[in-house]
């Protein structure tokens, strides 16, 4: 469980930290107070982790979970549907695709045997 609250906090720090990095980066002591906070956030001394998971991230988590539980149900059938529709038009762009090739193969074949001659035809010689 404690690792879980770890993993939690440090991913939605990463992704505080990619927004916020660009513009705060530039203090003095950034990255050694960065550094500092993830050591704090890990540390079995301190449970930063846990104590932030405890106090900010569960509480709103538990008040939007019908929230969250809706969303990913929407998801789910979205991505099902997609997924549906998307492979129904690559099994239709790949048929037309084979029946076109075929076609195109055919023709070149008749086109190639109409350019000779029937004559041209009687001097090859028969295979047994």
């Amino acid at each position: 469980v404690r690792w879980m609250m770890y993993w939690i906090v440090f991913a939605l720090f990463m992704t505080a930290e990619t927004f916020t990095d660009l513009f705060i980066s530039w203090l003095p002591f950034y990255y050694e107070v960065k550094m500092a906070f993830v050591i704090w956030l890990l540390s079995p001394y301190t449970r930063g982790a846990s104590l932030l998971y405890r106090r900010f991230v569960h509480p709103t988590l538990a008040r939007r979970e019908k929230d969250i539980d809706a969303f990913l149900v929407r998801a789910c059938e979205c991505g099902y549907e997609t997924a549906l529709r998307f492979g129904k038009r690559g099994l239709t762009l790949a048929a037309t695709a084979a029946v076109q090739a075929a076609t195109k193969s055919q023709g070149a074949l008749a086109g190639r045997l109409r350019s000779f001659s029937m004559q041209d035809l009687r001097s090859l010689p028969e295979q047994a």
